[in-house]
C-alpha cells in the first residue's frame, strides 16, 4: 500500500483516506499512470491524479508542461499510450467522447466555442436539447425548442446574460462569449466540468466576472481547469496539481504548492513567472 503526498493511500484497487475508509464516493475522476508519447517524445508521463467531488481543481504548469495534452486524454481527443482513467470508479479509458458526455463529463475550450450566428438564447436551448432526448435532431425547427425557454433563461440569469438573450452570439464581447460557453456547458447538466484556460485573453474586469462565475457554478458540481492566471488559481482552487515536462511535480493547496522548491524552479525565468509574484503579493 502506497501513501501519497496528501496523506491518502492506495492499495492498487481503491483509494483509502488516512482514516482507513474508502474514498470511492469522494473521488470523481482519477488517472493512474496516464501516459502519452508522440514518436518517442513523452508529452504526458505517468500522471496519477485524483479530483475530489465538489472541488475546483486547478492544473497548472509552465508552457509546454503537457496540460492541454492531459485534457485531450481525459476527453478522448487523444488515445493514451499507457495508463487508465476512472470516472466514479468506472474504467473509461476506452470510452468514446459521446459516452463521456452521457456520463456527465463536459469540456470547454481555450477559444470560445459557441454558435456565432445564433442568438444567445438559442445557443443555450441547443445545449438543453438532451433533457428532451432530442440531442441529435438538428433538422427540427428552432420553434420546437420553445418549451426550453424557461430553463434557458434561468441559465442565462445565472451567468448574468439574461439581458443579452436576443443578441446574436457573434456580437458579444469576448468575456461574455466565455460566459455563454459556460452557460451552454451547464445546459448539459455536467457532473464534471473541464475548463481549458477559461480566462485567457480577458480584460481584468472580465477575469473577475468569470472567476466569480466559476466559483458560483462549482457549488453544485466539480470543476477541473487548466489556468495560467495565478491570481485566479489562488482565489478559487481547492487543490492544485502542477505539471512540468508531462509529470506531476507538486499537488496540494495553493499555500503548499506555492512554497514547493520544484514549483518555484519550474516557473522562475519563464513567461509564467507571475506565479512567484502572485505568491509574494498574497503574503
Amino acid at each position: 500500500m502506497v501513501t501519497g503526498r496528501a496523506g491518502y493511500q492506495s492499495d492498487g484497487m481503491r483509494v483509502i483516506h488516512r482514516s482507513g475508509f474508502p474514498m470511492t464516493d469522494e473521488i470523481i475522476i482519477e488517472t493512474r499512470g496516464l501516459t502519452k508519447e508522440f514518436n518517442g517524445f513523452v508529452a504526458v508521463g505517468g500522471v496519477d491524479l485524483q479530483v475530489r467531488r465538489g472541488h475546483i481543481h486547478a492544473l497548472i504548469g509552465p508552457n509546454g508542461a503537457g496540460k492541454t495534452t492531459f485534457f485531450n486524454l481525459l476527453t478522448k481527443f487523444l488515445v493514451p499510450t499507457r495508463g487508465k482513467i476512472f470516472f466514479e470508479g468506472i474504467d473509461i479509458t476506452s470510452a468514446s467522447p459521446a459516452e463521456l458526455a452521457r456520463r456527465g463529463i463536459v469540456r470547454s475550450f481555450q477559444m470560445s466555442a459557441v454558435f456565432p450566428h445564433m442568438t444567445v438564447l438559442d445557443n443555450v436551448r441547443v445545449g438543453l436539447q438532451r433533457t428532451l432526448g432530442t440531442s441529435f435532431h438538428f433538422w427540427k425547427p428552432v420553434s420546437s425548442l420553445r418549451i426550453l425557454d424557461s430553463n434557458a433563461m434561468e441559465l442565462l440569469e445565472s451567468v448574468d446574460l439574461a439581458s443579452f438573450a436576443q443578441r446574436v452570439a457573434v456580437e458579444l464581447p469576448y468575456g461574455r462569449k466565455r460566459a455563454l460557453e459556460i452557460a451552454t456547458t451547464l445546459a448539459m447538466d455536467p457532473q464534471l466540468m473541464l475548463l481549458d484556460e477559461p480566462t485567457q485573453g480577458m480584460s481584468h474586469e472580465d477575469v473577475g466576472r468569470i472567476t466569480a462565475l466559476i466559483r458560483k457554478v462549482a457549488q453544485n458540481r466539480t470543476v477541473l481547469m487548466v489556468e495560467h492566471n495565478m491570481s485566479v488559481v489562488s482565489t478559487i482552487a481547492d487543490r492544485i496539481t502542477v505539471l512540468q515536462r508531462g509529470q506531476v511535480i507538486a499537488d496540494g493547496s495553493y499555500a503548499d504548492v506555492s512554497k514547493d522548491p520544484l514549483v518555484m524552479e519550474a516557473y522562475m525565468g519563464s513567461a509564467d513567472s507571475e506565479f512567484a509574484s502572485t505568491h509574494s503579493s498574497t503574503h
